[in-house]
């Protein structure tokens, strides 16, 4: 294990470039199979460019083994997400002591809570391949992993099925 269950973590999310995107804060949990989780515990404070949220619900995080080429979030049910699963395609993450570093790829699939999957932000990312200059390699890379995994929440295979409770348990033990 590369911590202790509780000990902060960041992560440092970029678009393309350098650009700033998403940065927030957790606690990590352990690791298993899939690869090492992250808490974020209610008010968890999320922040990018222009916005800040501070979430009234309770969500892990997985940053996957093998240079997965994304990362996946599994939501508490709360009133102003409608997503139970959102992975974010992005570089496979880089872990730097503490901070895990990736760069966002635009395409994200949901699984929502009324169990409709769908792969989101076609237009962002067809829009960035232009304004930010993705080479092809990244632009296959987002596609295809939007693909894989697509099929797999779709077909409930693990970690989509299921295997974060676990993680959400040991989340309320470390904050209450």
């Amino acid at each position: 294990m590369r911590f202790e269950a509780g000990h902060p973590i960041t992560v440092e999310m970029t678009k393309w470039g350098g650009r700033p995107h998403w940065h927030f804060a957790g606690v990590y949990l352990g690791a298993d199979e899939h690869g090492e989780w992250i808490g974020y515990p209610e008010g968890s404070t999320f922040s990018r460019p222009g916005r800040s949220v501070k979430p009234d619900w309770k969500a892990v995080g997985l940053v996957p083994h093998h240079d997965a080429a994304h990362l996946p979030t599994f939501n508490r049910p709360n009133t102003t997400v409608n997503s139970m699963i959102y992975v974010d395609m992005a570089t496979p993450p880089e872990w730097e002591g503490d901070v895990v570093h990736s760069i966002d790829l635009d395409l994200d699939v949901v699984r929502r809570f009324d169990d409709t999957i769908e792969i989101v932000d076609q237009d962002e990312f067809e829009a960035h391949q232009i304004e930010y200059g993705y080479p092809p390699e990244i632009i296959t890379l987002a596609e295809e992993s939007a693909e894989r995994v697509y099929a797999a929440v779709a077909a409930r295979e693990a970690p989509y099925d299921g295997s974060a409770e676990r993680w959400f348990d040991l989340l309320a033990t470390l904050t209450g």
